[in-house]
């Protein structure tokens, strides 16, 4: 048995934090990296998640459920004729005819096969994003434990492929994010990442005397201490980043806000109204998103900016600038083609899936309905344990996560309609709203209380409430 275990150790050591599953199994063997030791079988390790033929550990940050890991590998922005392919196809296209090496080959390569489970390091932390930063919570990302979650955006991938010599590259994929449900939101959805460097002589080819970096700046002035750099990057200066010279930010800018202007004119016509908005991003400084102006009114495509320099420095990039930018496909999508529900991109209905064709990506016809289904709406109202209080020990993410496991995709909203507190009782009553509405068929009451039944004895198990 020794001699089983020792080359097998080796390999776990070297991986650290996860280890091939399905090698291991063939040996009816798990290793919990946690207890680092080895387990003769799955019930005796009962704290790890096999995800895509590893295993993590489990442990008091994991709340992916079962639900959501049962999106892994489905690949909607992969799928021939899917409306996020499409819209995909379309922008990697501009970015190949925009961008042309010198013998005319495609600038930017692609990467739309990364594996969605990333590092907190490589989520937030490559990323300057500040450890008290919201968007870190577990009532907003789907953490697998406390090293590993499932990328909330795909700019996670951004430092790995800087560090392995790309400068030119978009990253396409499914991110992950506890959410509300409505017609706009789903806990899965798709993003494509872009990032462009340049050094100073591809930058200043028509003026070899300009500079990227000030004269008076170091790189040393950068403290290497990520705690450090992370309390600070909350606070900057939003209009340039010291390091660098007006000019450099002024001609990238330039660059960066023609071509994103020029996609935008590609996908929604020459005519298409858009405007610039200053924003913020950890990642980026100065920061934009633009918007454009479709059926009377102004909506925002993506967030863009230029790169913060630190992140560069940290990737081995010491001597370029550059820009990024981040889109949703299924926010593109459901404007271009109209599509109203966003849960329709998950649809195996072929009345749905037979509407699109790539065939001819500039020949693209507008979504129809096929049918239009009844609602059915229900209310659920609970009184919450005493002493606790809604985002104060009860996250309405985790009732949604808990419908969305029950139900799945027939329910198409929720919304919170009521909520009190009861001073004598120190109790805390809300009611939510549910509203089922099938993509595909006509739901019939019964069904609905069949389902709403389970999702309340399902939060009566979860958060140990009582029913109204």
């Amino acid at each position: 048995m020794l001699t089983i275990l020792k080359p097998l150790m080796q390999v776990t050591l070297r991986r650290l934090e996860k280890v091939n599953f399905y090698k291991l199994r063939k040996k009816s063997l798990i290793y919990n990296y946690s207890n680092k030791r080895f387990f003769a079988n799955a019930a005796a390790a009962k704290t790890y998640l096999d995800i895509n033929g590893f295993a993590y550990s489990v442990d008091s940050w994991t709340n992916v459920t079962p639900k959501i890991l049962s999106y892994l590998g489905l690949n909607k922005h992969l799928q021939k004729n899917h409306p996020l392919s499409i819209i995909k196809k379309r922008i990697v296209n501009y970015f190949y005819k925009a961008y042309k090496t010198s013998r005319g080959n495609p600038l930017f390569s692609v990467y739309d096969k990364l594996n969605p489970v990333v590092t907190i390091q490589q989520n937030f932390d490559n990323l300057l994003i500040p450890v008290d930063h919201v968007s870190r919570s577990k009532a907003d990302c789907y953490y697998v434990n406390q090293r590993y979650l499932l990328r909330a955006h795909t700019t996670a991938h951004q430092v790995d492929l800087i560090s392995s010599g790309l400068d030119n590259f978009l990253v396409v994929g499914e991110v992950y994010r506890r959410d509300e449900i409505d017609s706009t939101h789903y806990p899965v959805f798709h993003q494509l990442d872009a990032v462009r460097l340049v050094t100073k002589d591809k930058l200043f080819e028509r003026n070899p005397g300009l500079e990227i970096f000030e004269r008076d700046w170091s790189p040393n002035l950068y403290n290497t201490n990520q705690n450090q750099i992370l309390s600070l990057s909350k606070c900057m200066d939003q209009t340039k980043q010291s390091c660098h010279t007006l000019e450099a930010i002024k001609l990238i800018e330039h660059e960066l806000k023609g071509v994103l202007a020029g996609l935008a004119k590609d996908l929604f016509g020459a005519n298409i109204k858009h405007r610039w908005v200053d924003t913020y991003f950890p990642f980026t400084q100065p920061s934009w998103e633009l918007e454009i102006f479709y059926k009377g009114q102004w909506l925002e495509v993506l967030g863009c900016g230029i790169m913060r320099h630190e992140i560069l420095q940290q990737s081995g990039a010491h001597n370029s600038i550059g820009y990024a930018f981040g889109l949703g496909l299924e926010r593109l999508a459901m404007i271009f083609f109209d599509i109203p529900d966003i849960r329709l991109f998950w649809s195996t209905d072929t009345g749905f899936l037979t509407q699109f064709n790539e065939s001819d990506l500039y020949n693209l016809k507008k979504y129809k309905a096929v049918s239009q289904y009844p609602q059915c709406i229900n209310d659920l109202s609970f009184w919450l344990p005493p002493g606790v209080q809604v985002n104060e020990g009860f996250a309405p993410n985790d009732f949604y996560d808990i419908v969305r496991n029950v139900a799945g995709d027939v329910v198409e909203q929720i919304s919170l309609v009521d909520q009190f507190n009861h001073p004598k009782k120190n109790r805390t009553s809300v009611c939510f709203r549910i509203i089922y509405r099938h993509m595909e068929r006509t739901l019939t009451q019964k069904e609905v209380n069949d389902v709403h039944k389970l999702i309340v004895e399902a939060c009566v198990a979860t958060f140990n409430v009582d029913i109204r």
